[in-house]
């Protein structure tokens, strides 16, 4: 949620525009350096100076602010969005450590939910604070003291795996150890990284171009249907604070259904792990693609029908995670900050391109025709790209991810041993279609 004290600083609607994007700026160059400083130093390292740098940032903007105006704003925000930047790589390095296979939907998911909760929360306690005796300076400086919270938590309690951990039991630690089937190797060497086996690895690259039509999609639904609405439809829902919480609210709650949903076809062993992936992308890709048709045909008469169907692509847009998200983890556990790096590079552009496309084709933005153009192309990126996973994605752990392939003299060259051989074979007994 952006705040922005405007109310009391005389920016322009330029000034503004420059202070959200700058976040943006900093946070789409940092994506693959996160992955690559988790390969050297640890997810515990990176996520604590991440969190403590984002808490210092927050604290000091109040008085920036003061001193520079909207400019000192762009630049902290800058900042913020560089040290952000390698958060998400970290999580998935994280979750690759922890996540037994048979738990990881529903701890990734539980993870998930936590940025749902943020939203919904702050929308509310933001409020509450900007009215308190503290005003909007309240705001930088209690998000700061969580920010310093959460980094004691880390220092106390995380660790960048089981095998370093002091607070669990010897039973819990083989059990997520012999899960994840990693060697001694994996804890004492930094395993090189097969770039080009990676790029040219064809799931790989239907993940990414699956996993860039959801930000894509997503943009449009968080930016051009509120627009659309705003402009057609002549209502601001940005105005309600009950109509601006509701997609995020749909969007936690149907996480927790698509968490449960794919917990009970795995564990029942009715679909396999590439078929639930291919199952929730599905719904996260083609009940929103209907749905942004159905909304570019709605006239001023039928506001309620378009927040609904817009609520509705939000939570159904959640099957993502489960759908294509955390197929990274499946693809390579031993280089999933380096994928998420790559893959959020390139989805953080797609948030960038999205208005850019919107702005070229709606001129008019009370004329319906135009913004109907948009959602149809939309829908027929969701539609296309999603048969290509459909085609091409799988949950089967790759050769290249194997440590003895990746240690081999000449990696990308190197042929499966038999620890690769029975990773690959395990795995595809585990989890093919």
């Amino acid at each position: 949620m952006e705040i922005l004290p405007d109310f009391e600083f005389d920016w322009t609607a330029a000034e503004k525009s420059y202070i959200i994007s700058s976040f943006y700026w900093g946070y789409i160059f940092t994506q693959f350096m996160g992955g690559y400083l988790c390969k050297l130093f640890g997810v515990k390292r990176v996520m604590i100076w991440a969190t403590f740098c984002s808490g210092v940032c927050s604290a000091v903007t109040p008085p920036l602010i003061n001193w520079g105006g909207w400019r000192a704003y762009c630049g902290i925000r800058l900042i913020m969005g560089c040290v952000q930047g390698v958060v998400f790589p970290s999580i998935y390095q994280h979750l690759a450590r922890w996540s037994p296979l048979e738990e990881r939907n529903r701890l990734g998911a539980l993870s998930y939910t936590g940025v749902d909760c943020g939203n919904v929360l702050s929308m509310y306690v933001s409020g509450m604070i900007a009215r308190s005796p503290m005003g909007w300076p309240g705001i930088s400086y209690i998000s700061a003291a969580v920010a310093f919270a959460c980094c004691t938590l880390w220092i106390i309690f995380g660790s960048n795996n089981a095998h370093e951990s002091r607070f669990i039991g010897e039973a819990e630690r083989n059990y997520i150890e012999t899960s994840l089937q990693h060697s001694e190797n994996f804890h004492k060497a930094i395993i090189p990284i097969p770039w080009r086996a990676i790029f040219t690895s064809v799931p790989f690259l239907a993940l990414l171009v699956t996993r860039c039509a959801d930000i894509y999609g997503f943009s449009t639904l968080q930016a051009e249907i509120p627009a659309y609405m705003n402009g057609v439809l002549q209502m601001d829902i940005t105005d309600n604070a009950l109509f601006s919480a509701l997609p995020f609210v749909a969007s936690w709650t149907m996480s927790y259904v698509f968490m449960i949903a794919s917990d009970i076809l795995l564990k029942n062993k009715w679909l396999s792990l590439t078929s639930i992936r291919k199952t929730m992308s599905s719904f996260a890709f083609w009940i929103p693609a209907a749905t942004f048709i159905v909304i570019g045909f709605l006239d001023v008469d039928q506001k309620t029908w378009a927040i609904v169907l817009m609520t509705l692509s939000v939570g159904f847009c959640t099957g993502s995670v489960i759908g294509s998200c955390f197929n990274i983890i499946d693809l390579s556990p031993n280089h999933a900050s380096i994928l998420m790096g790559i893959i959020n590079t390139a989805c953080s552009g797609m948030s960038l391109v999205t208005p850019l496309i919107a702005g070229a084709i709606v001129t008019d933005k009370g004329d319906r025709s135009q913004w109907q153009i948009v959602f149809i192309i939309t829908s027929v990126i969701y539609i296309v790209i999603n048969c290509i996973f459909l085609t091409f994605g799988t949950a089967v752990t790759q050769p290249w991810d194997a440590e003895d392939f990746l240690l081999a003299p000449h990696p990308d060259l190197a042929k499966p041993s038999s620890i690769t051989t029975k990773l690959k074979n395990k795995a595809i007994s585990n989890y093919s279609r």
